[in-house]
């Protein structure tokens, strides 16, 4: 029976710690095959029983569970009742009843004769301040207990080894969440992006489902929205925007929405959204990761381009590559590779699909601390090309040697004339010389 895990809402904590009596009754919500039993209601003796919410995300098994009126007893005890839960969790042991009676400070209920009853125990100032047993008129087993809701957790978790405050105030937009970009958002978040935009038009179908990070739940939706669902129960400290927009044919929508965003991820499949990104960040003056899979799923690439002068844009880093006798993968991306039908046969795996999508995360959280001064987030270069299932004769870069090989390279300069990297020509205004006689500007 120690194996049962209560969930203590942080509500329910305060309330308890702010009563004067000693001891009272709870409601439990309980879920007995899965042991597991969370806190609705908190009594102050056995009166004024007050419910509490829960706060658990839409589909937990708690929220449809039975609640059972004072099924459990808090107490107040003292910080060495709560040392010998340590001891006895060490030790597989149990404390006697007798024992586990003399160390708390306020109350006492007799348990049920013919059963144990949860018990949660609070010791003011220890430092394990709260814990749980079964008890029953022989003995004190200690079992576990989590309380929901306190603030610093998620991100704030990880300081002060991880830049949270840099990272919450960065502003991402992914363009594309399919199997790729799905991916990529979820690392994003658990990078601590604090706020992300979800660019796509299409609706999940069932055959996304073999590779994506939706759920059948989530047939029908908006890929868009149903990330923003998704990441909303997983990181509720992230700001999520979902638009069900094209980045080609809205692209009037995303210029203001690139300038105002400090990195653009683009997971997009075909070659007229990335030619698009590409040029749109370029005109943003921000830096834009690209990220896919070429030849039929067996190479991943991710693709680093920044704003600078001696930085190309995606077509003349493509034309380089022409230009050197090389393969320039770009056309093949406008080929779907793959829904697992006779039609167009899965090239591509999930796990490899998702590793593409954290990696272009992990470059676009590096280049956003790069810049921020966290000098130890400096890659290597800025074109990454690593084996899926990689073929025997493809042209270099493109052929890493094994499964897992990473290859990074640099990148050219902009081609002279390019229409993306060369700056926008800065309007003449007009003179009087200029303006034709009897009209005016």
């Amino acid at each position: 029976m120690t194996g049962w895990l209560v969930l203590l809402p942080a509500a329910a904590a305060d309330r308890i710690a702010a009563t004067s009596c000693g001891w009272g009754y709870l409601n439990l919500a309980v879920s007995t095959p899965r042991q597991l039993a969370g806190v609705v209601g908190v009594g102050e003796r056995d009166q004024l029983m007050l419910p509490t919410i829960l706060g658990l995300p839409r589909g937990h098994v708690l929220n449809s569970a039975d609640v059972i009126p004072h099924s459990a007893v808090w107490h107040r005890a003292d910080p060495l009742l709560h040392a010998a839960w340590l001891d006895c969790r060490l030790r597989d042991a149990t404390l006697t009843t007798t024992g586990f009676r003399d160390l708390l400070t306020h109350g006492w209920v007799n348990p049920p004769a013919d059963r144990a009853r949860l018990t949660l125990t609070h010791a003011p100032g220890a430092e394990l301040e709260w814990a749980a047993w079964w008890l029953d008129r022989h003995q004190a087993a200690p079992t576990f207990l989590e309380i929901l809701g306190r603030p610093g957790l998620g991100w704030d978790q990880l300081r002060p080894g991880w830049p949270v405050d840099t990272l919450r105030a960065a502003r991402v937009t992914l363009v594309g969440v399919g199997s790729i970009g799905g991916a990529a958002a979820h690392a994003l978040a658990a990078y601590g992006v604090g706020i992300l935009t979800l660019v796509d038009p299409d609706r999940l179908l069932a055959h996304n489902l073999v590779r994506h990070q939706l759920t059948a739940r989530h047939l029908g939706l908006n890929k868009a929205d149903g990330l923003y669902e998704q990441l909303g129960e997983a990181w509720p400290q992230l700001e999520v925007e979902p638009l069900a927009l094209d980045v080609v044919a809205d692209a009037d929508r995303m210029r203001p929405l690139f300038a105002a965003s400090d990195l653009i991820v683009c997971a997009a499949d075909g070659v007229a959204p990335r030619r698009a990104v590409s040029h749109l960040a370029r005109r943003a003056g921000r830096p834009a990761v690209l990220a896919c899979v070429l030849e039929d799923g067996e190479i991943g690439e991710v693709l680093r381009l920044r704003p600078w002068p001696t930085a190309g844009c995606l077509l003349c880093q493509r034309q380089h590559l022409t230009a050197s006798g090389m393969l320039d993968p770009e056309p093949g991306l406008d080929a779907p590779y793959g829904r697992g039908a006779a039609d167009r046969p899965m090239t591509a795996v999930a796990g490899d699909v998702h590793l593409v999508g954290q990696l272009a995360a992990k470059a676009a959280i590096a280049t956003l601390l790069e810049k921020a001064g966290y000098h130890e987030q400096l890659l290597p270069a800025d074109h990454l090309v690593f084996g899926l299932r990689p073929g025997p004769d493809l042209p270099s870069p493109f052929d890493p040697s094994h499964a897992g090989a990473l290859r990074w390279s640099p990148l050219g300069p902009p081609l002279p004339g390019c229409p993306t990297c060369q700056p926008e020509p800065t309007p003449t205004p007009l003179s009087a010389d200029t303006v034709a006689p009897g009209r005016s500007p």
